[in-house]
């Protein structure tokens, strides 16, 4: 098993957004890939973190992503609009859609905003992050290359298409929740392999179509709800599909250039997202919906738990690891610290998060 490295935040930070810099891109697309990665990296999503610079340096390099891109916004009606990221990285097209979005919000209530000739954008719990933060409720997906089986079915079809939500809750971190429509996401199977470590049972196959705990071998991965009801992700992969390619026309799944493992680093894959933006002040109004949300959170975690268990809001668990890593530093996995030229620091147990799972 491999030993990861513990990094301050504020050099981790600082490495990453050279990195980017020196594999050409631009300022403000560099700022934003950090911001995202970081705020993965922060909260525990380590699969979605730092690791994935090497990967967008690839890239970059090889043209697949456009590091000085002119990203255009086209809005196309009172609560709606397009934004065009010239094959930028995902992140900074994700972030400039979202603030479209929140734009308008302010006017019309509901902001939708789709992304065409995008790129791969991390965690969506980024950009869903950024309406709450914004006093507003925020949903992000996107679809990605096909790696998920569909419910009884042989062959990779849909990506691992997250859903991810985000909520204001006055005096408190938002609520939020990010989710895979898998079992786990590719990247979790790349940090595994990464790390040495097994996949937990019925989270993905070999090339057989056999079940395998092994993430070297893990070709194809499963839906989220288990053998009995992954019918249900696979389902709800289509939905993120149908928001970011199909509404958008952009790149269909099983159409993909794959992410990585492939030949091809030069041709853009056209990918599309999907963000949304509900301002609270238009329905029941922001003081109805701040005493609702209260109301509701305190509910919650007092209800009985089992035995041994604890009740948590959705991102409870992460702004808790977020709190630990602020002071213990934040876990890299060897070949991302390698690429980073870090100095070793054998991480320890504190913050680590359920996807960290090599400590």
């Amino acid at each position: 098993m491999s030993v990861q490295t513990l990094v301050a935040p504020d050099l981790l930070q600082a490495r990453v957004e050279t990195a980017l810099r020196n594999a050409g891109a631009c300022e403000a697309s560099a700022t934003a890939a950090v911001r995202a990665l970081m705020h993965a990296s922060r909260i525990g999503v380590d699969s979605h973190g730092v690791r994935l610079v090497v990967h967008y340096d690839k890239v970059l390099r090889g043209g697949r992503v456009n590091g000085t891109p002119n990203i255009t916004v086209r809005k196309t009606a009172a609560a709606t609009a397009i934004v065009d990221g010239d094959n930028a990285l995902g992140h900074h097209a994700a972030y400039v859609a979202m603030d479209t979005a929140i734009g308008l919000a302010r006017d019309s209530g509901i902001g939708a905003v789709g992304v065409i000739n995008s790129s791969h954008f991390g965690a969506a719990g980024a950009y869903a992050r950024v309406a709450a933060e914004a006093g507003m409720i925020g949903f992000a997906t996107t679809n990605s290359d096909s790696v998920v089986a569909l419910f009884q079915g042989r062959e990779a079809f849909h990506g691992t298409n997250p859903l991810a939500f985000a909520a204001p809750s006055v005096g408190e971190k938002p609520w939020l929740l990010d989710m895979a429509t898998s079992s786990i996401p590719l990247n979790r199977l790349l940090l595994y392999k990464s790390l040495g470590v097994q996949l937990p049972q019925g989270v993905a196959v070999d090339e057989a179509g056999a079940p395998t705990t092994d993430p070297a071998s893990g070709k194809t991965l499963l839906p989220l709800g288990g053998v009995d009801f992954a019918f249900k992700g696979a389902a709800l992969a289509g939905v993120a599909t149908l928001l970011s390619a199909i509404l958008q026309g952009m790149t269909l799944d099983h159409a993909f250039i794959p992410m990585v493992g492939g030949d091809d680093y030069s041709t853009p894959r056209q990918m599309g997202h999907f963000l949304l933006a509900i301002d609270p002040d238009r329905f029941g109004g922001r003081d109805v919906f701040h005493a609702g949300m209260a109301a509701y959170l305190a509910a919650l975690r007092s209800a009985p738990a089992q035995e041994g268990g604890e009740i948590l809001a959705p991102g409870d668990r992460e702004w808790r690891v977020e709190a630990e890593r602020l002071v213990a530093g934040i876990p890299v996995d060897p070949d991302t610290a390698a690429f980073l030229e870090l100095p070793r620091s054998p991480a320890g147990p504190a913050g680590h998060s359920k996807e960290n799972t090599a400590a």
